[in-house]
């Protein structure tokens, strides 16, 4: 099932969108213009990869600079060690819709503690 992340005209070249589902997911638009979308969750600690570098198909993680690359959510560079999951982006009629992967996500051991008890 798709479902509507942003509207287009709200996420220009070169920016994130980070939807707040459970985990959350980051829509990236690169200065290409491609759309991709990976869990937002750096896969070492919890931080934000919308609110990290954007550089080509590449995200750097705000906290400690851990790389992913936003084709495949391989980590190209450390601390982190798991990839994060990666999603379909669809743009049709205005809109950016994602269909989420059915894979289980990669999240920091504080974040999937914090999820498996609900306090997300």
């Amino acid at each position: 099932m798709m479902i509507p992340a942003c509207r287009l005209e709200d996420l220009p070249r070169g920016e994130a969108y980070r939807l707040d589902i459970d985990p959350p997911v980051s829509v990236f638009h690169t200065e290409g213009g491609e759309f991709y979308a990976i869990d937002d969750t750096c896969t070492h600690q919890d931080a934000s990869l919308a609110d990290g570098w954007l550089e080509g198909c590449e995200v750097e993680c705000p906290l400690h600079s851990s790389k992913f690359d936003l084709r495949t959510g391989a980590v190209d560079a450390p601390p982190a060690r798991r990839p994060v999951r990666t999603h379909e982006v669809l743009v049709a009629d205005g809109m950016v819709y994602i269909e989420l992967s059915t894979a289980s996500p990669n999240l920091p051991p504080c974040v999937a503690a914090r999820l498996t008890a609900g306090t997300v």
